[in-house]
C-alpha cells in the first residue's frame, strides 16, 4: 500500500479538503483562522498531527498550560470530527460544539465539548471548554 505524501493528505479536520489547502497554512502560521470554527478545526488537526507548538500558540494566555506533553501520552489516533454548531457571541467571542473521536490502544473514545473562543487583535484563541456537553 502506497503512503500518501503529506501535501496530498486529506485534512484530519473532516473538511474533505487536502491538508495543504485547509488547516496546514494555519499550522504553519501563514494564515490566521477566519472564524472560531476554523481555529477549532485546526486545533483538532494539530492534535492529530501532534503539533503541540500550534496548540499552545492558539490557546489564550490566561488559560494556557505550560505544556501538553503529547509525546508522553499513550499513542492516540484521531479518527473523526463532527462540528455540531458554531455560534457567534458578538464580534469577538464564539462557541463551537463538537464531537471528536479517537482511539487509544485500539479502544474507541469520544469527546463531546462546547469550547469558548475569543478574538483579540484579529486572531482567534481557544479559551476553555465544557466537556461531555449534553451527550
Amino acid at each position: 500500500m502506497k503512503t500518501r505524501h503529506p501535501i496530498e493528505q486529506t485534512c484530519p479536520c473532516g473538511s474533505g479538503k487536502p491538508l495543504a489547502q485547509c488547516c496546514e497554512p494555519l499550522l504553519r502560521g501563514t494564515m490566521v483562522a477566519a472564524t472560531a470554527e476554523a481555529l477549532m478545526r485546526s486545533r483538532y488537526t494539530a492534535y492529530a498531527l501532534q503539533r503541540e507548538d500550534y496548540l499552545l500558540a492558539s490557546w489564550h494566555p490566561t488559560t494556557r498550560p505550560q505544556a501538553l506533553a503529547l509525546d508522553a501520552a499513550p499513542q492516540t489516533r484521531w479518527i473523526g470530527l463532527q462540528v455540531k454548531r458554531h455560534e457567534a457571541r458578538g464580534d469577538d467571542a464564539a462557541i463551537v460544539e463538537f464531537v471528536a473521536r479517537y482511539k487509544v490502544d485500539g479502544r474507541a473514545h469520544r469527546i463531546h465539548e462546547v469550547s469558548r473562543f475569543v478574538r483579540e487583535d484579529g486572531r482567534w484563541f481557544y479559551v476553555d471548554a465544557e466537556a461531555d456537553a449534553g451527550t
